[in-house]
C-alpha cells in the first residue's frame, strides 16, 4: 500500500465522490466500506477514515448507493500488467503479487486509511503518479508500478526494502535504514513475498 498517513489535502479531485464506492482491502485484511470522514489538526495536516474512533472526526463525504465489487479471478488484469512490467522494468509476478496483498485483485478496494483501488494509492500521490481516476484499473497499475519502480531504486533493487517504503513510506525506511518495526510492514512484506513466489510458478 502507498502509505502516507498524514498529508495535506491539495483540493477536492475530480475522483473524490467515488471514494466511498469500494469493498475489501487484501485477503487477509478487514474490509473496510463507510463514509469518508476527516480530520484537521492544528498544523492544518488532514486525516482520513471511514472508521472514526473519536469525535474529532468529521463528516466528508458520503458513500454512494454500493456497487458490485468484481475481485477476481487473478488474471482478470493479466493484459495491464504485462504492460505496466514492459513499460517499468518490474517483474509480472511481482506486481501481480502487490496486487494480491493490496486489494486482493478488487478496482473499488478503499482502506481505512483512505488508500484507493487495485494497488491502494493513497490521495495525496495521485497526481504524482499520473492517476486521475485511482478506480480505473490501467490507470491504478500503471500508478501504482511507477510508485513501485521509483522505490526499486531508491532502494538498489533490495526488494524488501523497497515493499517496506511502498508500505510504510521511504521516510521510514531511511529513518530506521532497515526495514522499520512496524508488524504491519513486516507482516505485508512477508505476504507479498509469499504471493511472489506463488505468481512466479504460474
Amino acid at each position: 500500500m502507498i502509505q502516507e498517513k498524514r498529508f495535506i489535502w491539495a483540493g477536492i479531485c475530480r475522483w473524490g465522490w467515488r471514494l466511498g464506492m469500494a469493498v475489501g482491502l487484501a485477503a487477509l485484511s478487514t474490509p473496510a466500506r463507510a463514509d469518508i470522514y476527516r480530520f484537521i489538526d492544528r498544523n492544518g495536516v488532514m486525516h482520513f477514515t471511514n472508521a472514526p474512533t473519536s469525535g474529532k472526526y468529521k463528516f466528508y463525504l458520503r458513500e454512494p448507493r454500493p456497487v458490485p465489487s468484481v475481485p477476481g479471478p487473478p488474471n482478470r488484469f493479466d493484459p495491464i500488467i504485462a504492460e505496466a512490467a514492459q513499460r517499468h522494468g518490474v517483474p509480472r509476478a511481482l506486481i501481480k503479487a502487490v496486487i494480491k496483498a493490496e486489494s486482493d485483485f478488487d478496482p473499488q478496494a478503499v482502506s481505512r486509511r483512505g488508500a484507493l483501488g487495485l494497488m491502494q494509492i493513497m490521495p495525496a500521490n495521485l497526481e504524482g503518479l499520473k492517476v486521475t481516476d485511482p478506480f480505473n484499473p490501467k490507470e491504478n497499475i500503471m500508478g501504482g508500478v511507477r510508485y513501485l519502480k521509483k522505490m526499486l531504486d531508491r532502494f538498489d533493487q533490495d526488494l524488501q526494502l523497497a515493499l517496506a517504503a511502498y508500505n510504510a513510506g521511504p521516510g521510514a525506511v531511511e529513518q530506521y535504514r532497515t526495514i522499520p518495526p512496524f508488524p504491519e510492514t513486516q507482516r505485508y512484506i512477508q505476504k507479498v513475498l509469499r504471493y511472489y513466489r506463488l505468481f512466479q510458478k504460474v
